[in-house]
């Protein structure tokens, strides 16, 4: 799809009809109101389709997808599951496509500079500008997970939180380096952001998933564009994000993070790694059980769920449907304590909202041990995490695992 400017409207009218089609279209109706076009940045034009309206002072949903993939693969099959339309009926959503990355990408000229990670996220006040967006809340996968990070680091007052699926705060090693350009001597680059996508095991046992992903990076993405994109990755500099100490100035998000990984994904290390480095009183780190790399395409009920439960928890949506979740939570009858203190959310211009509902708010202190463990699998469990010293009395970061 294309578009004159932004004042064009496009709408979806066909159904899906098949399995690749789900990752690539949006179901009809989602949206009353699509516009698609490339907005000129300080670093070049990024393309970027705006789903819905905003609301009033509310932030958007910003997306950001990962290497090998453009916002329709990443998270189609997220924003079309039927829970996430409770959301996307409050919220704006903003889906940027990284440079040459979207549908029918033309080729780049010979000599083109392909931006840098750092240079990619400073794309992003341009994007928020251009439809008179003051804040959003960011969800990013691998790639984009960095450059939501880096953007939310240089631009504090611009996101109002993040949901990070398979993040990596660390620049690749030289081990990573050498093993990539050998990899790469060997193997298509299909394959390889094939395994950076997914793990080994899903690799090995999901082929219809794999097959549809392959399908998709040789016929629909732009292999030399990729190539610049991959590149950019994979030169990425350390976060240099370090856990607040009293006392000390470090460089943290200072916005609630919810970091997303599946069980079997080939960056759990990476996410875990990222969940320590984090404040303890804004992070919660969820780890899916059952689940591979991409957890919104293999899991989007879970992770609809958890992002309710965490947009809940920043003060929006106090009056939507009670989830899954917080009907165990509230069965289990366990204790409540706050994740986040009484952080104030007057400024965003709706007023004080409720803080008892969940996510980043009040929050349960589920049953550990095999009870938690056999528990039914759409439940979620919370449970204290990444304390390495039990006397310490400082609030401590939670781990999900659902």
């Amino acid at each position: 799809m294309s578009s004159d400017g932004p004042d064009s409207h496009i709408t979806e009218h066909k159904p899906l009809v098949d399995k690749e089609e789900a990752i690539t279209r949006l179901l009809p109706d989602v949206y009353d109101e699509i516009q698609e076009q490339d907005v000129e940045t300080i670093h070049g034009s990024v393309h970027v389709t705006m789903c819905g309206t905003r609301r009033g002072n509310r932030p958007a949903i910003l997306t950001y997808h990962d290497i090998g993939l453009n916002h329709k693969t990443c998270f189609n099959p997220l924003f079309n599951f039927e829970d996430m339309q409770e959301i996307t009926q409050h919220f704006a959503v903003c889906h940027v496509d990284a440079p040459g990355q979207q549908d029918g990408a033309a080729s780049f000229p010979p000599g083109y500079m392909y931006p840098s990670m750092d240079q990619l996220s400073e794309m992003l006040p341009g994007v928020l500008k251009q439809f008179g967006l003051k804040s959003v809340i960011g969800m990013g996968t691998g790639a984009g997970a960095y450059i939501l990070t880096r953007f939310a680091l240089n631009y504090p007052d611009m996101v109002e939180g993040l949901v990070l699926i398979n993040v990596n705060p660390c620049a690749e090693g030289w081990m990573d380096w050498a093993a990539t350009k050998i990899s790469g001597w060997a193997h298509a680059l299909p394959d390889m952001v094939i395994s950076h996508l997914f793990g080994k095991e899903e690799i090995h046992s999901n082929h219809d998933l794999i097959h549809t992903y392959r399908q998709h990076i040789l016929s629909d993405m732009n292999q030399n564009n990729l190539h610049l994109f991959v590149n950019s990755y994979n030169s990425r500099r350390d976060l240099d994000i370090e856990r607040p100490v009293p006392g000390v100035n470090v460089v943290t998000l200072q916005c609630p993070a919810l970091l997303v990984v599946g069980d079997s994904s080939p960056a759990v290390d990476a996410v875990v790694d990222c969940n320590a480095k984090l404040d303890p009183t804004r992070t919660t780190l969820l780890k899916m059980a059952d689940c591979g790399g991409l957890p919104q395409v293999s899991q989007p009920a879970k992770l609809a769920e958890a992002f309710k439960y965490f947009i809940q928890g920043m003060g929006y949506m106090p009056s939507a449907s009670m989830t899954r979740l917080m009907r165990s939570r509230t069965a289990s009858g366990s204790s409540v304590t706050s994740l986040e203190g009484n952080r104030s959310r007057a400024h965003t211009g709706e007023g004080v909202r409720s803080r008892s509902h969940t996510g980043e708010g009040a929050r349960s202190r589920a049953q550990t041990g095999e009870g938690a463990r056999n528990r039914p699998p759409a439940d979620i469990e919370l449970t204290p995490n990444s304390a390495k010293n039990s006397g310490q009395s400082s609030p401590k970061s939670m781990e999900v695992s659902c």
